[in-house]
């Protein structure tokens, strides 16, 4: 992108990789006065700002945050005096200085900006998406883009009120963060409309959607409801309206702060980068997170529409009430919005089994943070990449995690007083990691501000030792810990870190089966449990965030005893923990799969998709091309007597759980074991679904599509191109979006990489490139085609972090020398300043692959001669590495 600075009635344009650097304070915004004057034929709006301030001394300049805007007019007035002002910008740190002849006194004084906005392509700030012909103005301003659509002190510590306006063609509406006041006629042939004033709150919060918007309403608590997508999916609001007054009901009752606003909104737009942003009173959405076909939605889409729900709507708490004081601390926002998620839905959807979804998220941040470029949870960041690379799940996922433990540490209720003091302190304010702490530990009288920065200020998971003993009726604990390592070379390494660790545990097989929890805080120490049992699990619970070590043999020997004596969720974090010392090299392959196969009859589907996902990555990584037919001989022998049983046809006593069981299933034995029946079933009923997505099971349909398409023919790949134009939902058009990339012919996946460079794929879909990595047959060719077209492909995603993202992930799949010497090689030509951690994190995950084939490939050789079936020697052309992963 072409590069100016600023001067007084030139324009500011900055590429979103430049730093963005902390304003020099002085001077603190208390309200502004926003009016937007919407210009579709020329894709640029018109803006006129007033910011009511405080100087905190007399001064001739005032600097603020200001990326792509066009001034053309600023003024500033203070004790009766009015002064014209020139405009310097700063490209490098997207700042703009205002400077007057004569100094402005400390105290009150208001800015008057009018200015030229760009409704851009980049899907940042107030920026332009299409559908059917129509455009649409949407806005997205976190973290650091409410600069692109207006100057603003644009740091979340500033905080203040808006009074919005948008003045927009007859035909469309508008949507802000609080309800609108007045609509009246003008000027011209437009019509104006405005908005109540916002609650005190940061820039990143401020909303505007303008567009021909088409609402389903309802109201809960006295609080008005809108659920709005562009015309012709306003049918699908129901679900996303019942779930929204579900949740919206539960915080008000938990949090005994009743949601501020007179109304909440949620748009789903046809363009956004993220999953959902959540605007106080305005939340926005990418469509596949909001719409719902009741008739033939998808289990996994119901959830994942509610989890989405739920999240966001936890942010106008966490977030938009009480903000993070500066971006180092966003897991207060997003850690505590994905911690509270699980709440609300169990409460509304008992039968989802949602505690078993807590303890796979706790796995998968585990899982993040097992690496050494892993980050802390409270992380120092300074330039726009560096915040955005902040958005992680670290942030989401580990914080999440360890709020769980402490919640089951200190009891539901102590743990709630305590988040609802530190919210009551801070309400339309600021907080810090320490307010959170503090508050938590005043209110549960236990030390969670001990507790907290030792999982809060340093990066990594303990790895809890575990030595039994059984004397005198009781059983002694002996536990030691360090810092876990997904690598048995990091693993072993000296290391010493400590933290203070809250450890249940439970007994199986004996007298000691109730749950006790000790506080480990030093290297070693031993504690006692009462009574005698078989086994000790070390993770009661299955909430406590740390890897263990555990007896094997004791294990083995209590054999079907484990079943009863370790609830659902245990057993989901015993099977994820065998998974990790596997990894670390303390455990063998042929164990987990032991093990894995032992609980896969598990109530719920999570253990069976978690094991799944592994056993797909066995079979990519870890299995020769001498050894695939035993192991997909185990895999059938192991798992088609569970689809028979369920079947192919959903029954109407089936669970939603037991629904995603059979999905998951029939996947993999399509795509992982090349079952000849599965495949079969799968072009039958792609076939009745393409006719009437009603005649097959939603659940189960996502699994028909992927494997018919991993199995597929160009005159399928044909089939699916024409079913994107009829799909009814957004879940039933990704469907055969991303199936497309899963063809296994050449000449078909350079077809789809193509598209990606064409208007045929949006800017927000091109996630498709590294999802499409996973189909073996085409990892090498999308790779290479990413390469070969990394500036067209940085254009289209705005460049920057969100640029990056699609090669970083890209990268996740690669387990290959050569691949890492590319993957480095493309790094150092395209450096993403900011980006330095994510990028050896990925490389340390090509090489960590590359270990544990090393380690583990002849064990899982020896353990699958001894285990898979006598009859497993298949035809080498029918057991190729197909694999769903």
């Amino acid at each position: 992108m072409k590069r100016t600075l600023l001067v007084f009635g030139m324009t500011l344009l900055a590429c979103c990789t430049v730093l963005a650097q902390r304003l020099p304070g002085g001077a603190t915004p208390e309200h502004y006065t926003l009016s937007f004057n919407i210009n579709f034929s020329t894709n640029t709006f018109e803006g006129d700002e007033t910011i009511a301030l405080k100087l905190d001394k007399p001064s001739k300049t005032i600097t603020l945050n200001a990326v792509e805007i066009d001034f053309h007019e600023v003024t500033v007035t203070a004790g009766g005096h009015t002064q014209t002002a020139t405009v310097s910008g700063d490209e490098k740190n997207e700042m703009a200085t205002f400077t007057v002849a004569d100094e402005i006194p400390a105290g009150a004084a208001t800015v008057h900006i009018k200015y030229t906005g760009h409704l851009n392509d980049k899907l940042r700030g107030l920026y332009l998406s299409t559908y059917n012909g129509r455009k649409y103005a949407v806005s997205q301003m976190e973290a650091t883009d409410a600069r692109v659509a207006f100057p603003s002190f644009d740091e979340p510590s500033y905080k203040a009120t808006f009074d919005i306006t948008a003045i927009v063609d007859k035909g469309d509406t508008a949507i802000s963060n609080n309800e609108i006041v007045s609509d009246t006629p003008g000027p011209g042939d437009k019509h104006t409309i405005k908005f109540a004033t916002s609650p005190k709150m940061s820039s990143y919060l401020v909303a505007l959607t303008v567009g021909d918007w088409k609402c389903a309403h309802d109201e809960v608590d006295g609080i008005k409801l809108g659920v709005c997508a562009v015309p012709g999916k306003e049918n699908l609001t129901h679900f996303p309206l019942e779930a929204t007054k579900a949740i919206l009901h539960y915080y008000n009752d938990y949090y005994g702060i009743k949601y501020p606003l007179a109304k909440l909104d949620q748009i789903a737009v046809p363009d956004f980068q993220a999953g959902a942003m959540e605007n106080w009173g305005a939340i926005i959405y990418r469509e596949t997170a909001l719409l719902i076909d009741d008739k033939t939605a998808s289990f996994g889409s119901k959830n994942g529409v509610a989890d989405v729900i739920a999240h966001e709507v936890a942010h106008q708490w966490f977030g938009d009430l009480v903000t993070a004081a500066w971006w180092d601390d966003i897991w207060l926002n997003e850690g505590f919005a994905t911690w509270m998620t699980p709440h609300p839905i169990a409460a509304w959807k008992p039968e989802w089994l949602v505690s078993q979804d807590v303890v796979e998220n706790s796995m998968n941040a585990l899982a993040t943070d097992a690496v050494k470029n892993t980050r802390p949870i409270h992380q120092e960041a300074t330039s726009r990449n560096e915040i955005d690379s902040l958005f992680d799940g670290i942030a989401y996922g580990k914080t999440a995690a360890v709020l769980h433990m402490l919640e089951s540490y200190l009891g539901h209720e102590t743990f709630r007083a305590g988040v609802n003091l530190y919210l009551k302190e801070h309400a339309y304010g600021n907080a810090t990691a320490s307010d959170f702490w503090n508050a938590m530990a005043r209110a549960a009288n236990k030390p969670v501000d001990q507790i907290m920065p030792t999982f809060v200020m340093q990066a990594g998971e303990p790895f809890i030792a575990v030595d039994v003993k059984c004397a005198n009726g009781n059983t002694t604990l002996a536990l030691s810990q360090k810092r876990y390592f997904n690598t048995p070379e990091a693993f072993n390494a000296p290391n010493d870190q400590l933290w203070q660790v809250p450890v249940c545990a439970k007994g199986i097989g004996g007298s000691n089966s109730q749950s006790q929890c000790f506080l480990l805080t030093e290297r070693q120490q031993s504690f006692t449990l009462k009574g005698c049992s078989k086994f000790v699990f070390p993770n009661a619970g299955a909430l406590g965030y740390y890897r263990f070590e555990y007896d094997t043999d004791a294990l083995h020997q209590l054999g079907a005893a484990a079943d009863p004596g370790l609830t659902p969720d245990e057993r989901i974090a015993l099977v994820g923990d065998e998974w990790a010392l596997m990894r670390a090299g303390k455990h063998q392959v042929g164990s987990y799969l032991a093990l894995g196969a032992q609980f896969k009859e598990t109530p719920g589907y999570v253990l069976l998709d978690n094991f799944s996902g592994h056993l797909d990555f066995i079979n990519r990584y870890l299995v020769n091309d001498a050894d695939r037919p035993e192991f997909q001989a185990w895999l059938r022998q192991t798992f088609s007597p569970m689809m028979q049983q369920l079947g192919y046809a959903a029954r109407p006593s089936d669970s939603p759980t037991e629904r995603q069981k059979r999905s998951v299933l029939f996947e993999m034995l399509g795509n992982i074991a090349n079952d000849p029946q599965v495949i079969q079933q799968s072009e039958t009923l792609v076939q009745q679904y393409m006719k009437d997505p009603q005649s097959v099971d939603g659940t189960l349909s996502r699994a028909v599509v992927a494997v018919a398409a991993r199995h597929g023919s160009p005159e399928l790949y044909a089939q699916f191109k024409a079913q994107l134009k009829n799909t009814k939902s957004p879940e039933q058009y990704y469907r055969y979006f991303y199936a497309l990339g899963e063809f296994p012919q050449p000449a078909l996946i350079q077809q789809t990489q193509d598209s990606t460079l064409t208007s045929e794929v949006r800017n927000q879909d091109l996630y498709m490139l590294p999802r499409m990595m996973n189909n073996p047959t085409a990892e090498t060719m999308t790779w290479d085609f990413m390469r070969q077209h990394y500036d067209e492909l940085s254009k289209k995603t705005g460049g920057g972090l969100g640029g990056l993202g699609i090669f970083l992930y890209a990268t996740q799949g690669f387990c290959d020398q050569q691949k890492a010497e590319q993957v480095q090689q493309f790094f150092q030509a395209h450096p993403f300043p900011g980006t330095e951690r994510n990028q050896k994190e990925a490389l340390e995950g090509i090489d960590s692959c590359i270990s544990l084939r090393t380690q583990q490939q002849s064990n899982l050789a020896s353990w699958l001669k001894q285990n898979a079936p006598a009859n497993a020697s298949i035809e080498k052309g029918s057991a190729s590495a197909t694999s769903a992963r």
